[in-house]
Order: structure tokens, then C-alpha cells, then sequence
């Protein structure tokens, strides 16, 4: 066999394996899920039926999709939506600190809108 036609077969059945074994314990964890929880998006508070659940999904809180303890500690339900923009927000974090300027200081807001409040109550009434 030449060294440049590798034998995809052979990688196909690792490939189809490895997949089938994640689907498999994907249904594990998700049926166990579903049975401890409600069926509610633990961020928007989207409730859902047997017709809509498939578009509820379990969320790894900590990323790891073999850390499946039981009790469904690791897990929370997120929407479809919801479970998106979680795994945004972590590839979008190293970004949004690249664009800010490492030579400016962040400063908090500074504005009050109550700051003369105190001093506008004590004012007669000039009705």
C-alpha cells in the first residue's frame, strides 16, 4: 500500500465507533436529566412538551461531556438558544479581552442620577 492512500477504513470504523459510543452515552445522561428536572431552560424559563423537547438540551457545566455524576450536578437544561450563546460566551471571552486596550485603565461609571435628589426635596413646593 502506498504512503499517501492511508487505509480510511480502518479510521472510518474508529471514527463510527467513537461517535456511536458518544450518541449512546449523549442518551444516557439526557434521559437521566430529563427525569430530574423540570422541563424549563435553566436561563430564559422556556417551558417545554413532548412535542417541543427536543429542543431542550443538557449544558456540561463544567465542559465535560464524561463528567456525569448521577445526581446531575454537572447538568443543567438550556434551550437551544441559550445553550449557543453559554458556548459563545467562552469563545467570545479571549476576543472581547484582546480588543481592549491593555494601556487604559478600565474605569467604573461615574454617573449618579440621584446625586442632587437629596437637595431637590428640600426645595419649597412653588406650585
Amino acid at each position: 500500500m502506498p504512503l499517501n492512500n492511508p487505509d480510511n477504513t480502518r479510521l472510518d470504523r474508529v471514527v463510527a465507533e467513537a461517535r456511536r459510543q458518544a450518541d449512546t452515552r449523549a442518551q444516557t445522561y439526557r434521559s437521566q436529566a430529563l427525569k430530574l428536572f423540570p422541563w424549563v431552560c435553566g436561563r430564559c424559563a422556556r417551558s417545554f412538551t413532548s412535542q417541543n423537547l427536543g429542543q431542550l438540551t443538557v449544558h456540561h457545566r463544567d465542559h465535560n461531556h464524561d463528567n456525569n455524576p448521577p445526581d446531575g450536578s454537572n447538568w443543567e437544561l438550556l434551550c437551544l438558544y441559550c445553550h449557543d450563546a453559554e458556548h459563545s460566551r467562552d469563545l467570545d471571552a479571549p476576543l472581547i479581552a484582546q480588543t481592549r486596550s491593555s494601556r487604559e485603565p478600565a474605569t467604573p461609571a461615574s454617573h449618579n442620577p440621584f446625586a442632587a435628589l437629596k437637595d431637590l426635596l428640600k426645595k419649597p413646593d412653588r406650585a
